[in-house]
C-alpha cells in the first residue's frame, strides 16, 4: 500500500531526521518500515523535494534505481537514527555511532558521482542524489551544532529538531502528536472522575 507522504511525515525539521522517521513506532513490536517497499524511497524523495525545498535549495531529488540504493539508504537511515536518538535520549552517543554515520555518509557521497550534491549551487544545477542529500543533511546537523536541539517526540517517538526559542518542545507536530497526547490526558482524567463518582 502506497504511503501518503503528507507534511506531517516531514515533522523532523531536517531531511536526515525525516528519513530516520520512516520507521514507524521504532522499538515497538507494532513498528514497521515505510521503506520495506523500495518504491516508497522514490516517492519519499519526491515529497521531500517539496517539503524540504529550503534545505535542498529548491533542487529536485533523484533516485536512479531504488532497488540498487535501498540497502545504502537503509544503512544511512539507521546510522542517523542510532547517533541522534542516543544523543537526544542521554546527551551522549555510543562510541561507534559517529564512525558508523560517517562511513554511511561517505558511502552515500561516493555513490553520488552522477548527480550533484546538496549545497553545490542553485536549482538550475540539476537534481541532487537522494542518498547524498540525506548524508549532507545529517552532516549539517553535526556541523552547525543542531544536534543539541534534536528531541524525541513524547507521542510517536520520532526524532525532530526543536527550533523553539526556549528549546522546550516535546512533540514533533503539535497539530498531530500534541493533540493526541492532550486527548489521551483528557480521556484519562474523565475516566478517573467517572470511577470516583460512579
Amino acid at each position: 500500500m502506497a504511503v501518503d507522504w503528507t507534511p506531517h511525515r516531514f515533522s523532523g525539521g531536517a531531511l536526515a531526521l525525516d528519513t530516520a522517521n520512516t520507521v514507524v513506532l521504532r522499538g515497538d513490536p507494532r513498528g514497521f518500515d515505510r521503506f520495506a517497499d523500495a518504491a516508497e524511497i522514490a516517492r519519499f524523495a519526491e515529497a521531500a523535494a517539496l517539503h524540504r525545498a529550503d534545505e535542498l535549495g529548491g533542487r529536485r531529488i533523484a533516485v536512479a534505481d531504488v532497488g540498487a540504493v535501498r540497502e545504502g539508504v537503509v544503512e544511512l537511515r539507521e546510522a542517523i537514527d542510532a547517533l541522534f536518538r542516543a544523543r537526544a535520549a542521554s546527551g551522549r552517543a555510543p562510541g561507534g555511532a559517529l564512525a558508523r554515520l560517517l562511513r554511511a555518509c561517505a558511502n552515500a557521497l561516493e555513490g553520488a558521482k552522477d548527480t550533484a550534491i546538496a549545497g553545490a549551487g542553485p536549482a538550475e544545477a540539476g537534481p541532487v542524489g537522494f542518498e547524498a542529500a540525506v548524508a549532507m543533511s545529517a552532516l549539517s546537523l553535526l556541523c552547525d551544532g543542531a544536534a543539541r536541539r534534536i528531541r524525541i517526540c513524547a507521542n510517536c517517538n520520532w526524532l525532530f529538531l526543536d527550533r523553539s526559542r526556549n528549546g522546550s518542545r516535546i512533540w514533533c507536530d503539535m497539530a498531530v502528536c500534541g493533540n493526541r497526547q492532550k486527548a489521551r490526558r483528557h480521556y484519562g482524567r474523565r475516566k478517573a472522575e467517572d470511577r470516583k463518582h460512579g
